[in-house]
C-alpha cells in the first residue's frame, strides 16, 4: 500500500496514475489530509501545494515509522492550470524515477490518448523534431514511442482527411450478450444464458432509439457504422437480418465509409450468421482470440477452443469477408513471451486484415479485480521485448500500426495498439479515440459523444442494466434530445 497525502485538493488523478505506473502491484490511495491509519503501507507521499511552488516528499515506512528518502520541489504559477500539471507531474516522475531506478517508456503522460499530442502539432504545422524535442523535455517519453506516436498520428490524420467532420456522424450500435463473462472484462455484457428471454425486448428498444436517431440525423451524413458489445453475433441469424435491417432501412448509408460487427467470439460463430451478414452488406468483422493458447482460454473463461477460431475465420473468409480484425491481449495470467510468440505464428498463418494488440488492463469491474484473492497464485508477464515482438509480427505481416491508445493500471505501462494491411484500417478505431466527430451511441451502457466545432465535447450515457435500460427507453431518448436540442 502507498498512501499519498494532499495539503488541498489538485491532480490527485494525474498522481495517482504516475505513482501506479511505477507500482503496479501496490494499492495507491491518494487523499487530503492525514490518511487514516492503515496497515501494510511501505511508502507514504506527502504533497503541498506551496504559494508558489510545489514540495513532494517520499517518506518509507517501517516499524519504526517513517524515514524521509527522497524530495522534489517544483516552482509553479497555479493561474496555469496546465503548466502547473506538467510540472508537479515531472517532480513526481523524476522521484520516482529515482526511488525505482527505472523510467516508463511513456514517460509521465497519465492520459489514455498520446497521439493526440503530436497530431494537434501536425495539424498545426510543426515538423517532426519539434514534436519530439517536446515531448522529451515536457513528458519524457522514451525515443521508441515518439516514433510510434507520430507514425500512428499520420495515419490517423491522413484517415480522417475522409470524414465530414461539420455534417458528419457516426453511429455505435451496442449489443451486451456473450457466451460467458471473461475474467478481465469490465465492459456492459451479460452472459446469453441468462438473458436470453430478453433479447427480443432489447431489440425493441433499440429499434425506438434507432427510429429517434435516424430521424433526428436525416439531414446529416452516417460515415461510420459499429455494432460491439459484448458480442452481436450472440444473436440469432434471424435477429441479426432484423436489427441490421432497420438500420438499413432508416439511415441513409451512402456516406458511409465501413459498417462493421464484431463477431468476437468464436462460440459464437455459425455460418447461417455469417450469411446473414454478407447478404446485408457488412464490410467489415472481428474475430477475436485474444490468445491461442488453450490453457489460457479456459482460465480467462472463453469457452471456445484455438481451433474454433481458425475455422471460425477460415468459414469467414471462404464466405468472402476481406476485411477481417483480429484482437490480441499481451500480458494475460501465466502466458510468457514464448506463448505470445505461438499466438503470433498461429494468428499470421491465418493472415487477418487487421490486428490489434491490447496490453492487459486491470480494471476495477473485472472479475480478476474484484476477486483477486481467489487469483493471486497468476502470474502476469508483459515487457519491451514481448511488445517489440508483436510490433515485429505485424510487419512482416505487412500491417503498420494506425491507431493507438492506453488505459489505467495496463501491463507493463504500455500501450494498445492497432495495426492494419494497406487500405484496412479501421476508421471508427480512429475515431473514437480523437474525438474529432459525434458519435451517437445506442444500447445499454454506451455513452454518446456530441464535438462541438470549438472542440467541446458533451457526453450523454444510457443505463448499463439491461432491464433498466428496455423500462426507461423513453428516458435514453429523452437524453439524447436534451444532448442535441440545438445541433
Amino acid at each position: 500500500m502507498i498512501t499519498v497525502q494532499l495539503n488541498r485538493a489538485g491532480f490527485e488523478y494525474d498522481i495517482h496514475s504516475l505513482v501506479k505506473a511505477f507500482f503496479p502491484a501496490e494499492d495507491v490511495s491518494v487523499c487530503v489530509g492525514e490518511p487514516k491509519e492503515q496497515s501494510g503501507v511501505s511508502f507514504h507521499i506527502v504533497t503541498e501545494y506551496l504559494e508558489h511552488s510545489i514540495r513532494i516528499v517520499l517518506y518509507e515506512v517501517g516499524e519504526h515509522g517513517r524515514t524521509l528518502w527522497q524530495e522534489q520541489t517544483a516552482e509553479v504559477d497555479f493561474s496555469d492550470r496546465r503548466e502547473t500539471r506538467n510540472r508537479l507531474k515531472q517532480a513526481y516522475y523524476k522521484m520516482l524515477c529515482a526511488c525505482t531506478k527505472k523510467t516508463l517508456p511513456w514517460g509521465d503522460l497519465t492520459g489514455i490518448r498520446p497521439v493526440k499530442i503530436p497530431m494537434a502539432f501536425l495539424e498545426a504545422g510543426k515538423d517532426e523534431a519539434f514534436i519530439r524535442k517536446y515531448m522529451q523535455e515536457t513528458y519524457f517519453v522514451s525515443d521508441e514511442k515518439i516514433r510510434l506516436s507520430i507514425e500512428v498520428a499520420k495515419r490517423e490524420l491522413a484517415l480522417l482527411r475522409k470524414i465530414d467532420y461539420e455534417n458528419g456522424y457516426s453511429l455505435y450500435i451496442g449489443i451486451p450478450f456473450c457466451p460467458s463473462t471473461c475474467l478481465y472484462c469490465s465492459f456492459t455484457s451479460f452472459p446469453l444464458s441468462a438473458w436470453e428471454h430478453k433479447v427480443d425486448r432489447y431489440l425493441d428498444a433499440l429499434g425506438q432509439e434507432l427510429l429517434y436517431t435516424a430521424c433526428r440525423f436525416r439531414d446529416k451524413h452516417l460515415n461510420t457504422v459499429y455494432m460491439g458489445g459484448g458480442t452481436p453475433t450472440t444473436l440469432t441469424p434471424a435477429q441479426l437480418r432484423r436489427l441490421i435491417g432497420m438500420v438499413r432501412e432508416n439511415f441513409d448509408l451512402s456516406d458511409c465509409l465501413e459498417f462493421t460487427v464484431e463477431a468476437g467470439r468464436p462460440d459464437s460463430i455459425t455460418e447461417d450468421k455469417l450469411l446473414a451478414l454478407r447478404e446485408l452488406g457488412i464490410s467489415r468483422i472481428s474475430i477475436n482470440p485474444q490468445t491461442m493458447k488453450e490453457e489460457t482460454l479456459r482460465l480467462i473463461g472463453r469457452h471456445h477452443t484455438v481451433r474454433q477460431t481458425a475455422d471460425s475465420f477460415r468459414l469467414a473468409r471462404r464466405m468472402g469477408f476481406d476485411n477481417i480484425n483480429m484482437d490480441l491481449i499481451v500480458g494475460l495470467p501465466n502466458e510468457t513471451r514464448s506463448d505470445v510468440e505461438e499466438t503470433l505464428r498461429q494468428v499470421a498463418e491465418l493472415s487477418p486484415d487487421n490486428l490489434t494488440v491490447h496490453s492487459l488492463a486491470l480494471k476495477r469491474a473485472a472479475r480478476l479485480t474484484m476477486f483477486r484473492e481467489e487469483y493471486q497464485e497468476l502470474s502476469f508477464e508483459n515487457t519491451w521485448e514481448t511488445i517489440d515482438l508483436t510490433a515485429r509480427y505485424t510487419k512482416e505481416m505487412g500491417m503498420t500500426p494506425y491507431y493507438l491508445y492506453r488505459q489505467k493500471n495496463m501491463a507493463g505501462n504500455f500501450e494498445n495498439v492497432g495495426y492494419a494491411k494497406e487500405g484496412k484500417a479501421g476508421i471508427y478505431n480512429v475515431l473514437i479515440m480523437e474525438e474529432k466527430q459525434s458519435i451517437m451511441a445506442l444500447g445499454a451502457g454506451s455513452i454518446s459523444k456530441r464535438v462541438y466545432p470549438d472542440g467541446r465535447i458533451e457526453r450523454c450515457e444510457n443505463v448499463k442494466d439491461v432491464t433498466l435500460y428496455i423500462e426507461k427507453i423513453d428516458e435514453m431518448i429523452e437524453r439524447k434530445r436534451k444532448l442535441l436540442a440545438d445541433f
